[in-house]
């Protein structure tokens, strides 16, 4: 974590030990019917919560939240809170019976503030409103000190409230202390760079690098080069990255991948940022091997950017990928060499 700090402060390290592209054999693959697909499907533990929610009983929801704090599962504690805040902007009752009932819970508390972020988020005043929910992510952290899910929301509240450099930092001292490896932190960070300094994605690549490196074999932070990569191939400005380190961030999140269980609705996204990754990147037939882990699982991220209909738009994707596999179409350049992005029409 030394490393990573290094690079948030001076941003300038360059990362280390870049792997090789590897190119996987061409594979068939069967894959679920489109109406078998789900968008954003909950998992087993998450489902009933939501049910709960939707009948006006926050009990299951503070059930859930609660095992994730006790048992240190950051990881999906931080989906969780996410999925619940996002029910809770349009069906909030449940959430205000709760707070009412337990002010000082750190769960409800912490749903409570991601909602906050999420409605200040959409507004045009939206650096002015984030200023006045800071107080909601104070409670939430303080209601359990050993939790570092208030401090990624306190690091996406910083990016959006153009807070400096110096007050991030401290954030981020204080999430690594608690997580060291929690992989929505080092996305609010990485983020955060790339918002600060538009178009340097190649020190958004050794923080991404290094971090990955620094992290074990099964931590989601392993896919932090991936993010690394679709911000570049998304962004559209700055110096080119070569093509050999964007395979080898896909490369890293293609090893994760293959370690998680296979159709299973929360390693989902993941995978569904894999696949856009690897389309762009021209590896049709990894792209249709991630199809094949995900299964009937798409999840709204990376195919909203895209389009307005993201289930759509990954059914498309995936009749694409697996036409282009059977008929042995040999794809073109990914990236031009003066750097140029490619979109899927592109192709």
């Amino acid at each position: 974590m030394v490393g990573t700090m290094a690079l948030l402060h001076a941003f300038t390290r360059t990362s280390r030990g870049r792997g090789k592209t590897a190119t996987a054999p061409v594979v068939t693959a069967v894959l679920p019917a489109d109406d078998e697909v789900l968008l954003d499907a909950p998992d087993d533990a998450l489902g009933p919560a939501l049910v709960g929610a939707a009948h006006g009983d926050h009990a299951p929801a503070a059930d859930l939240l609660a095992a994730t704090r006790h048992t240190g599962a950051w990881e999906h504690r931080d989906r969780y809170v996410r999925r619940l805040a996002a029910f809770a902007r349009s069906r909030p009752d449940w959430l205000d019976a709760w707070r009412s009932l337990a002010p000082h819970d750190p769960d409800g508390l912490l749903v409570h503030a991601q909602v906050a972020v999420d409605r200040a988020w959409d507004s045009p005043a939206r650096a002015e409103l984030l200023r006045e929910v800071s107080p909601l992510i104070t409670a939430a952290a303080k209601a359990d000190n050993r939790d570092p899910v208030p401090w990624r929301l306190a690091l996406d509240h910083a990016r959006g409230a153009r807070a400096g450099h110096t007050y991030f930092e401290e954030l981020w001292a204080a999430a690594v202390r608690r997580a060291p490896h929690h992989y929505g932190c080092h996305v609010a960070a990485l983020r955060y760079l790339a918002s600060s300094w538009h178009g340097s994605h190649r020190e958004c690549f050794d923080f991404a690098d290094l971090a990955a490196q620094d992290a074990p074999d099964d931590s989601l932070t392993q896919a932090l080069p991936l993010r690394a990569a679709f911000g570049y191939l998304t962004d559209g400005c700055g110096p080119r990255v070569p093509l050999e380190r964007l395979g080898a961030a896909a490369d890293r999140a293609a090893a994760l991948s293959a370690r998680l269980p296979a159709s299973h609705p929360w390693p989902a996204e993941l995978r569904n940022l894999l696949t856009y990754v690897l389309v762009r990147l021209d590896r049709r037939p990894d792209a249709l091997e991630q199809l094949r882990l995900t299964g009937p699982y798409a999840t709204s991220f990376p195919w909203d950017r895209d389009a307005d209909d993201p289930l759509g738009r990954f059914l498309d994707v995936r009749r694409e990928v697996g036409a282009a596999v059977a008929s042995g179409r040999t794809p073109g350049h990914p990236l031009s060499e003066q750097g140029g992005r490619v979109r899927f029409g592109d192709h």
